[in-house]
């Protein structure tokens, strides 16, 4: 997303102000917002143009002109969605918003659409025995089982191509010769691919002692078994923005209990809720971590994530949760792969 910092306003803002701000930026737009930095509205050249027409001042503040009900996309929109939605309303660039409506950014199109190729590394985990999914993984890892016409890995690959992220590292083990021989150096699949074997079980951390040489930007790790349409620009720019040294991704989980749940105090009934739902967040398998992370994690022993998190947490209290809400699919078990096929060409 483009710096926004200079087209930023509060509607005391006066209309020769701002429109001194559109000419001097490369932008056509100016974004309004409160205090709390919500977004109020947009104001544009148009604007000031119907403005001057209706003979108001230029030293007037533009609090009667701008535009109070634009069209936003939210932080968790895929880059597939924001475009989509940008031609339905024949907009080139806009706004970006929380679930709070407070202003992130600006998307706009022409560099949405013009992809710009990234260096940061992009690593999958992608050796695992995928157990749960016999006997569909007698003969063939989990993340090379076909979904939707093509295999579950290749559909990860190409979502992180068309964010522009095409250096891929594969963690490979079990029957690693079938993703080998399948993406080869990734050049068909329009990116770079090394692999990392792990003769033994090191998990989604432990691989990363592995790496020939750290990263020495802010990189993704990613569960092979996955299927997401995440924004992962945006997960990229929110590490950035918030210098996290690990963000992780986290998704509601909802769980009811089936019975009336009946709170007790010496004995005595306080009170019965019935089949009440908590509310989890959980992690959904990526991550993006800064290269010092790496530090972090012991040699060539087994180590998950959550334990990379937990001593961050611990030490230097700079781990950060993106939560998402977009499509997200962990494929464990036989139904959850039906459930995959059924719904992938709705979503993908």
């Amino acid at each position: 997303m483009r710096n926004i910092e200079d087209i930023i306003v509060n509607e005391d803002t006066s209309i020769i102000k701002v429109l001194k701000i559109i000419d001097e930026s490369a932008k056509q737009l100016v974004l309004v917002i409160d205090n709390n930095k919500k977004l109020l509205g947009t104001i544009s050249d148009g604007d000031i143009r119907r403005a001057l027409l209706n003979n108001i001042s230029l030293d007037e503040s533009i609090k009667n002109i701008y535009f109070k009900t634009p069209t936003v996309a939210n932080v968790n929109d895929s880059k597939d969605e924001i475009i989509n939605l940008c031609a339905i309303k024949k907009l080139h660039q806009i706004p970006i918003v929380d679930n709070n409506g407070s202003l992130v950014g600006l998307e706009i199109l022409d560099e949405l659409i013009l992809k710009e190729n990234r260096s940061n590394k992009v690593i999958l985990m992608v050796g695992g025995l995928g157990t749960r999914l016999r006997p569909l993984t007698d003969d063939v890892p989990k993340p090379m089982l076909y979904v939707g016409g093509k295999p579950i890995l290749e559909t990860i690959i190409s979502r992180f191509a068309s964010y522009g992220f095409i250096n891929i590292v594969l963690c490979v083990n079990y029957k690693s010769n079938i993703i080998q021989n399948y993406f080869d150096d990734g050049s068909k699949f329009g990116v770079n691919i090394e692999y990392i074997f792990e003769e033994k079980r090191m998990g989604t951390a432990g691989a990363l002692s592995l790496l020939k040489n750290n990263p020495s930007e802010p990189f993704f790790v990613m569960n092979g078994d996955l299927l997401t349409n995440v924004n992962f620009e945006h997960l990229f720019d929110y590490h950035l923005e918030n210098g996290s040294m690990a963000t992780m991704c986290v998704r509601e989980y909802d769980f009811q209990v089936p019975f009336g749940v009946v709170e007790l105090e010496n004995g005595k009934i306080k009170s019965i809720e019935e089949k009440p739902t908590h509310k989890f967040f959980v992690s959904a398998g990526i991550y993006m971590l800064s290269p010092s992370a790496v530090d972090y994690i012991p040699k060539n022993e087994f180590y998950d994530m959550p334990a990379l998190f937990e001593k961050l947490i611990k030490l230097t209290n700079n781990a950060m949760s993106f939560p998402i809400r977009e499509y997200w699919l962990d494929i464990g078990k036989i139904e959850e792969f039906e459930k995959a096929n059924n719904e992938y060409h709705d979503v993908f």
